[in-house]
């Protein structure tokens, strides 16, 4: 029987985009071991130095597996080489640093907690935890805390907003400041781990969690495999997005569970005539995740002006996010969609719409809650040639929403999907944006 279904699944037309798979990294078969190089795995003692070194060591080498033993090492940023893998035992757990001096460089920019910048067959592996001490770091909103910990925040110091709506880990007691006021400190906050401009890279196994920013951003990568990977932070942490796939080609992410406090796994393809250059976010496979709290499940935008091309997600679950499917953009940020194939999602106690397209979306970061869309006809978005089959979901507030024009909403088919709301089945603008062949969308 598992065979008939399993023959008739291929059969169906879309369902999915022929993908080419991600191209293996290529690790040396040489080892070393973080505590030779004077690490010291009590919580305390900072080991950005024996990182450092060990690093080192291994480029001499020409790569391999720096391995990373059961202990709990504080450090600041580490940054990988060439032909190098991070691999943490289980039990491993590897703390960035609260004082944000420890990330600063010699420009006075911030680091990612780990990164690799042009470089190749780039690796993070194992068992155990990356974590971004992302308190010390992110503003708080009041109304996305109780008293007893909002409470706790303040006991840590820092800086209350005059209208006493948000908290800024500026003057804390324990660390000093890297910027004159909260609000530009705020805006320094960083990616816990980055790869920009890489070829090959592989992050497996690990949990990835309470960044400062974004939690994993491969950016302008080629070759990326993301597996078996735990994101999560809290659910309210500001900004706290989990996979961000940024203008990269021949991705899989698989097998993931993630459960942040924004976006859950989320493409986007920059803004403007840059991201032109940059190209687009293209053979993408996203399968068998799980994502609970999130801004959404699986998201495009809001800026995607290199493009998406050739993408299919499929077989994942979201359970508990704020909106299932979302598309997200707005002039100047848009760009254009070809041949995206969502298939067979599991849906349920979604807050807000199981699926949902929105070309006026604003970007207000915390405490600037008066930013508005931009309202130029400048890179428009164009969310076209989607096709989404064999959703279900339970328990959404709403069906599907679009919001925009025909002209940034067209050439989409959602079919074969069983959607129960409490409100609203659907509100779509212009009904000839999306077609519904077979979709059911009740009250419960």
């Amino acid at each position: 029987m598992k065979r008939f279904f399993l023959f008739v699944a291929l059969l169906l037309p879309m369902a999915a985009v022929a993908q080419t798979a991600p191209e293996a990294v290529r690790i040396p078969d040489y080892t070393v071991n973080i505590m030779d190089f004077g690490a010291v795995a009590d919580g305390s003692a900072l080991n950005t130095v024996a990182f450092e070194k060990a690093v080192s060591a291994l480029q001499k080498q020409g790569g391999g597996h720096l391995v990373v033993p059961e202990g709990l090492y504080m450090t600041g940023p580490i940054v990988l080489k060439d032909c190098m893998d991070l691999h943490l035992e289980r039990g491993a757990v590897v703390l960035l640093s609260a004082d944000k001096a420890q990330h600063l460089d010699k420009d006075g920019k911030v680091r990612p907690g780990i990164s690799a910048s042009k470089r190749h067959d780039v690796s993070i592996s194992g068992e155990g935890v990356i974590d971004g001490n992302g308190a010390w770091w992110r503003p708080v909103k009041r109304s996305k805390v109780s008293d007893v910990e909002w409470n706790a925040f303040l006991s840590m110091g820092g800086t209350v907003s005059e209208d006493g709506s948000l908290w800024y880990p500026f003057d804390l007691k324990a660390y000093g400041n890297i910027a004159a006021d909260a609000r530009t400190q705020e805006r320094m906050r960083t990616h816990l781990v980055r790869f920009t401009d890489c070829k090959r890279v592989s992050v497996t196994g690990v949990t990835i969690q309470n960044a400062p920013k974004f939690h994993l951003v491969p950016s302008r990568c080629q070759d990326v495999t993301i597996e078996g990977v735990t994101v999560r932070c809290p659910w309210n942490a500001q900004n706290g997005d989990g996979i961000d796939l940024m203008n990269c080609r021949r991705v899989v992410v698989r097998h993931c569970t993630v459960d942040v406090g924004d976006d859950g796994i989320c493409l986007k393809a920059g803004a403007g005539e840059k991201a032109l250059q940059d190209g687009p976010c293209k053979d993408i496979l996203i399968e068998e995740n799980t994502v609970y709290h999130a801004h959404g499940g699986f998201v495009i935008g809001s800026e995607f002006s290199g493009g998406m091309e050739d993408i299919t997600v499929r077989h994942n679950v979201f359970s508990g996010t704020d909106t299932g499917l979302r598309f997200k953009s707005a002039p100047e940020r848009g760009g254009t969609v070809k041949n995206l194939r969502i298939s067979d999602i599991v849906m349920n106690d979604i807050v807000g719409e199981a699926i949902v397209f929105e070309t006026s979306y604003a970007d207000r970061p915390a405490g600037y809650e008066d930013n508005q869309a931009a309202t130029t006809q400048h890179f428009l978005p164009n969310f076209q040639d989607i096709v989404i089959e064999r959703v279900y979901c339970w328990n959404a507030r709403t069906g599907i929403r679009a919001s925009g024009t025909l002209e940034m909403i067209h050439d989409i088919v959602v079919k074969d999907a069983d959607i129960r709301v409490w409100e609203t089945p659907h509100k779509i603008d212009v009904p000839q944006m999306i077609t519904l062949e077979n979709v059911r969308i009740s009250l419960l």
